[in-house]
């Protein structure tokens, strides 16, 4: 019966924490400490409550210490690919807003509809822009404008009046318009020009054709590449740092994912010396607006993001690249 909300807790603590990790840690605590004092539970509220009361206390003791997650545009100005000199050195997992698989965040029976409004609140500006939220506000914006609770549900879970959950709620929503977290599609499996889109880029990626690939990103689209710092920002940078030190990918493999953070992501696996064997590099996780990549994540952390998105460990000349999750 616990576990039948695994997947709905983890959501919850996703967009609580920033990270696929701590919020897998974060719900298996709260179904732990739920099994261990269930005979005690009282059944005064319901199940759900009870759990997501646990998850909230889970989450603000894990926020207690823990610096704000943020992105690599959070952090600093955008570089140059000029301005490398050096191999930039990763930053520790615990500073990156990261991207879980929608297939551990997202209800399992829901309408297009539903599904729609719940991958734009695991989307990766949006987990960000929760960052900056002092805990509690954070707790109360998710569970009054996600899980739509209401203000007497919202305060008895976190032990405020209705009151200060609305005064929570009004500070939480100013702070979010004044960060702007930029909007982007979510995924769309049945969308055709979506899918379209996403094929011209395999395309262009995999034969590595920048004229093509130029076609299909904004003018001011932004490259990221956590744990490593650097960002930037345009198409001239952009081309430049992909045929420049950027260019190992020459010759990947991309393989579909069925969704990281509520977008569309693939496996990137680039050339080994072996020319039958790709292995992997990042996981890319694309940021789409007006029919155009605004944003391309790619997140370098292969040895645990490839399993946690189900992805091969190694790529070998004749297989396919088949959708993954």
């Amino acid at each position: 019966m616990l576990e039948s909300h695994r997947r709905e807790l983890t959501a919850y603590c996703y967009r609580m924490l920033g990270s696929a990790f701590e919020a897998e840690d974060a719900v298996q605590e709260t179904l732990i400490r739920a099994w261990k004092s269930f005979d005690r539970f009282e059944g005064r509220s319901a199940v759900r409550s009870w759990l997501y009361r646990i998850a909230t206390n889970v989450c603000l003791d894990m926020l207690g210490s823990a610096q704000r997650r943020a992105r690599p545009m959070d952090l600093a100005s955008a570089g140059t690919p000029s301005q490398v000199t050096a191999a930039p050195v990763p930053l520790a997992e615990s500073v990156w807003v990261g991207p879980a698989p929608d297939d551990r965040l997202l209800p399992e029976h829901a309408d297009p509809a539903e599904l729609t409004v719940a991958r734009e609140s695991v989307r990766l500006a949006f987990v960000a822009a929760l960052q900056h939220l002092p805990p509690k506000q954070r707790a109360v914006l998710v569970l009054r404008e996600v899980l739509a609770w209401t203000a007497a549900e919202t305060g008895e879970l976190l032990g405020l009046s209705v009151a200060s959950v609305n005064s929570a709620l009004q500070r939480a929503r100013a702070t979010l318009t004044a960060l702007g977290p930029a909007a982007a599609d979510t995924l769309a499996p049945t969308d055709e020009d979506q899918l379209a889109l996403l094929t011209r880029y395999v395309s262009a990626f995999e034969s590595y054709d920048m004229e093509a690939l130029a076609k299909l990103l904004h003018e001011d689209a932004t490259l990221s590449m956590p744990p490593l710092d650097l960002w930037f920002r345009g198409l001239a940078d952009i081309r430049e740092w992909m045929l420049g030190l950027g260019c190992g990918c020459r010759g990947s493999r991309l393989v579909p994912v069925a969704g990281a953070s509520g977008l569309p992501s693939f496996g990137q696996y680039r050339p080994t010396d072996d020319p039958g064997r790709h292995e992997p590099w990042a996981l890319i996780v694309l940021e789409i607006s007006a029919g155009r990549i605004a944003g391309v994540n790619n997140f370098l952390d292969t040895e645990r993001l490839f399993p946690l998105f189900g992805l091969p460990p190694v790529l070998l000349r004749d297989e396919p690249a088949e959708l993954v999750g």
